[in-house]
């Protein structure tokens, strides 16, 4: 593929312009395609609940009320697991602690949309390629320098959580591959710079950094430096989730350590060192916890590497750098954290990346046409599997999410969908406190009280208690997904339940139904069209 895209490029472009035409077609290729794609997936309400989430924490954060979100609050450990009201003025630092995010405060000032941030997403990852090609030049010719950047674009975890909800972890790969380039270039400052800016990533952020340390150490190249940045992450991440975030609430001890860690200790609160001390403590079941289940692993491991032809397994530097992250992922618990098109596969990629430059640079000679094939073919099914993974239902529209039963919604159908809500959602003011289902959610999140369905309380600026004033949700989406899905089954009846008791408690009326979408106000009377399609609906679907 690559050698016939050569071919056709003018025979007398130097080779240095060669790899920089193919990094930077690459990244173009991908940005064009990926902005598209995920901007579709938002305006076509499959962006859900954690789009709404940062959309709600950056408007907060423009209004002078940082890091404050309803939303988050409805997942903290107080109402998780102690019953309360979500607040509107909960700071989300308590659960992650993100103050990179204030570096792009300015560009969403300027476009205050949950869109904004989906851009941004993108632009964040490309960039963040465009940077590794020039840090595969330092020690790489132009044209390898090509493949290991196309090979980034072509990454199931650069990939799958490229096409998500925005996350904080798409700054890693440009704050990574930055500090890596400043140490190659001696540019000290800027690397102390992005290392700070990368532990303003997230509180977890320092165990990539740290990883990096220990490369710098081991490798004896920068032993000094690599001891103090080893220093500085580790400490930062003990001060930070064991004095600082609990400032805010205690969901690091009391919800994230014990969802994420809670099998290294007997107790229902826990604090990083209590976690730390329960691991090193039990090294048997360490072990167990690092290889189950094998399987999977594996295929976690396979497929972090495909698109580098493998070369990270056998690049000691790649191990290095990407070890900590990688033992953070396989020591927790649930089977959300092995899943390659999540967000947290993308904090692996730098280092798999750089060791893979690394061991290129030491063994040039394997650079051949045989190897560049076998690279070519890594490379296409890396992206094969990028599709047929459906990253975030992105590619709802090509393919089934359900052969059987069979679960499909065709493109038409679901635009004509986004008419009807689209319908409801106009007559929701802006000032107005409203519970939404999850896939509304990001599009109602520009407002102080927001909450999810079935919650229909929260605890307000003036901390009384109150009923939002609207309340919608999307019956089709959850009727289309409900045969497959168990969940979605699980909360479509819970919804109905709810509407009911809405309806007949006159608390709330219908004052629109569009194509399984409800509309309810507080204090209305119910307006007999839409309770006529309502009930028509409700007799379809049962219970």
């Amino acid at each position: 593929m690559f050698s016939k895209l050569q071919k056709k490029l003018p025979p007398y472009l130097p080779p240095l312009a060669v790899g920089t035409t193919l990094a930077v077609g690459a990244a173009a290729i991908f940005f064009i395609l990926c902005l598209l794609l995920n901007l579709h997936r938002y305006y076509s309400f499959y962006a859900s609940f954690d789009q709404g989430i940062f959309n709600q924490v950056f408007w907060n954060s423009l209004h002078g009320r940082f890091f404050q979100s309803s939303l988050s609050s409805s997942l903290s450990t107080n109402v998780a697991h102690s019953g309360e009201f979500p607040t509107v003025y909960y700071h989300r630092l308590g659960q992650h602690f993100t103050p990179a995010l204030l570096l792009w405060l300015p560009i969403y000032a300027l476009f205050p949309s949950a869109a904004t941030l989906t851009v941004l997403q993108v632009t964040l990852v490309t960039t963040g390629g465009l940077v590794l090609y020039v840090l595969a030049r330092q020690y790489l010719e132009p044209l390898k320098s090509a493949f290991i950047t196309i090979a980034f674009y072509s990454a199931n975890a650069v990939i799958g959580p490229t096409l998500a909800n925005f996350h904080d972890i798409s700054q890693i790969p440009l704050f990574l591959f930055g500090l890596l380039l400043a140490m190659e270039k001696r540019c000290w400052w800027l690397f102390w710079v992005l290392a700070v800016l990368t532990l303003a990533v997230r509180e977890d952020a320092g165990v990539e950094l740290f990883s990096v340390g220990v490369y710098m150490t081991l490798s004896k190249r920068f032993p000094r430096t690599g001891l103090a940045v080893c220093t500085l992450s580790f400490g930062y991440m003990l001060v930070l989730t064991n004095l600082i975030m609990p400032l805010f609430s205690k969901d690091i001890s009391q919800r994230f350590m014990i969802e994420n860690f809670g099998q290294y200790t007997d107790h229902k609160e826990a604090s990083t060192l209590d976690i730390i001390w329960g691991i090193v403590s039990n090294p048997r079941r360490l072990l167990v916890e690092l290889v189950s289940p094998v399987d999977r692993k594996i295929r976690y491991l396979l497929g972090q590497w495909l698109p580098l032809a493998f070369v990270p397994a056998i690049s000691p530097a790649s191990w290095m750098l990407a070890g900590f992250p990688l033992l953070q992922i396989f020591l927790a618990q649930g089977d959300g954290e092995l899943a390659i098109t999540i967000r947290y596969a993308l904090t692996i990629v730098p280092g798999l990346f750089y060791g893979a430059i690394l061991w290129w640079s030491h063994h040039p000679q394997s650079f051949k046409l045989l190897f560049r094939r076998f690279w070519v073919g890594c490379i296409c099914l890396s992206l094969l599997f990028s599709f047929t993974s459906n990253p975030n239902r992105t590619f709802y529209f090509i393919m089934p999410d359900s052969f059987k039963p069979w679960v499909y919604v065709s493109l038409p159908q679901q635009w004509q969908h986004v008419s009807q809500i689209r319908l409801l959602l106009a007559q929701i003011p802006t000032e107005a406190s409203v519970s939404a289902t999850t896939y509304i959610v990001p599009h109602l999140s520009s407002r102080r009280e927001i909450i999810r369905l079935p919650s229909l309380q929260l605890r307000n600026d003036a901390q009384q208690v109150i009923k939002v004033d609207y309340a919608i949700a999307d019956l089709r989406q959850l009727q289309q997904y409900q045969p497959a899905f168990k969940g979605d089954r699980h909360l479509l009846g819970t919804l109905v339940t709810l509407i009911d008791q809405m309806i007949n408690s006159q608390e709330y009326g219908i004052v629109g139904f569009q194509d399984g979408v409800i509309l309810l106000s507080k204090a209305a009377a119910s307006q007999p069209q839409a309770t006529a399609a309502w009930l028509a609906f409700r007799s379809q679907i049962g219970g």
